[in-house]
């Protein structure tokens, strides 16, 4: 366990904004821990405790849903302007995923 590297980590996911869809690996990349995108996945399966982790802006690199909770997350991301189909993200306001404006 590394405190440090696990702090910068959630403190990268803690500052996605509402919209922004972002994956294991860019968050990852992001906290300057390029090849450890399972342990992002890893501390939003444990959470911190007393701390609302914004888990469901993170999906993975093909912006498929977390499994078991696509259900959940898919009607969080919606609610944040987020298109959602099939399972997958296909468009977001801000991140990764986002569609550029057309001419």
């Amino acid at each position: 366990m590394n405190a440090a590297r696990d702090a910068r980590i959630l403190d990268v996911i803690r500052a996605l904004d509402e919209g922004e869809v972002s994956t294991y690996g860019d968050i990852a990349e992001t906290a300057g821990h390029p090849k450890l995108s399972r342990l992002v996945g890893r501390l939003l399966a444990v959470g911190v405790p007393d701390d609302e982790l914004p888990w469901w802006r993170v999906v993975n690199a093909a912006g498929r849903l977390v499994p078991g909770h696509e259900a959940e997350q898919a009607a969080l991301l919606r609610a944040e302007g987020v298109t959602v189909r099939d399972g997958r993200v296909v468009a977001a306001p801000v991140g990764r995923f986002r569609r550029p404006a057309r001419p």
